[in-house]
């Protein structure tokens, strides 16, 4: 796919309104894939983005310590970029700062607003395609009609049933990434990803299958998932290799990390975090 280091005006406009899906792929500090969502991406000029910070994540840590980012920016009429970026610096004033709180969603907020705006440098990106909604919806129930092949061995529940049902609805979005050898996190869709079971996902090849080939075996890998009510969970696991299963070549993914990424209340779901009883108050 051709790569490009400078976004034209047209890309630049497409990139401004807040109703897309923008997703921040970031390492965490022991090297691992990240993704979070955070629809205030938009590009700044022809080889910068920023994002704007409304709720404190886990990823604007992480660029802050792991300067290396990967982001996928899907339009309303399905059009997808994806690249890499380098995190720069932070501001809370600046002409971005402005332009961002004087949003619609942001000026008329009583309760909050953008309070940082983080600046990336483009370092490339994909040209804006068209998501392959044919073979994307033909991996799809391939992928449902074979995943029961590769169930595996059971144990106790990882994903709660709520989360397991995000994975399973068609219409969701899915979206992979994993952290390449250059160090940059790599960020695509995998629309067709389900869940096996509370401990598995499996996917069909048939859409983005040149990403997941690249995939290592054995990588740890992110998946997010979202439905058009923004609800999301995003886990990460152990990505297994390709197999057949049920005559049907599928990925598949050993969950061992949860994390809840819907405000107010981010937080890991899996492991379970022991309570802790306030002492400071």
């Amino acid at each position: 796919m051709e790569k490009q280091r400078a976004f034209d005006p047209e890309e630049i406009r497409a990139f401004m309104p807040a109703e897309k899906v923008g997703l921040v792929a970031t390492v965490n500090p022991e090297g691992l894939p990240h993704i979070t969502l955070i629809t205030s991406i938009r590009a700044a000029g022809p080889s910068q983005l920023t994002l704007g910070e409304f709720c404190k994540g886990k990823s604007k840590a992480h660029v802050q310590h792991n300067h290396k980012v990967g982001f996928l920016i899907m339009t309303m009429d399905r059009k997808v970029w994806r690249g890499k970026a380098r995190w720069t610096h932070l501001r809370s004033e600046g002409p971005e700062f402005e332009q961002y709180n004087d949003l619609p969603a942001f000026r008329y907020n009583a309760y909050f607003g953008i309070n940082t705006v983080h600046y990336l440098d483009l370092v490339e990106a994909t040209q804006g395609m068209p998501l392959p909604l044919g073979r994307i919806i033909s991996a799809a129930l391939l992928t449902k009609w074979a995943k029961g092949g590769a169930a595996g061995n059971t144990g106790e529940r990882i994903l709660k049933p709520f989360a397991e049902g995000i994975f399973n609805r068609l219409d969701a979005l899915k979206f992979m990434a994993y952290v390449a050898e250059d160090g940059y996190p790599v960020i695509f869709p995998v629309l067709q990803c389900q869940a096996v079971n509370s401990r598995r996902l499996a996917f069909g090849l048939g859409a983005f299958g040149d990403e997941l080939k690249k995939i290592p075996q054995g990588a740890v890998v992110a998946v997010f998932g979202l439905t058009m009510s923004m609800e999301d969970v995003l886990i990460r696991g152990t990505y297994r290799g390709m197999a057949p299963y049920r005559m049907v070549r599928l990925g598949v993914v050993d969950i061992d990390w949860v994390y809840n990424s819907m405000p107010p209340c981010h937080g890991q779901i899996y492991p379970a975090v022991p309570l802790r009883p306030v002492l400071d108050f």
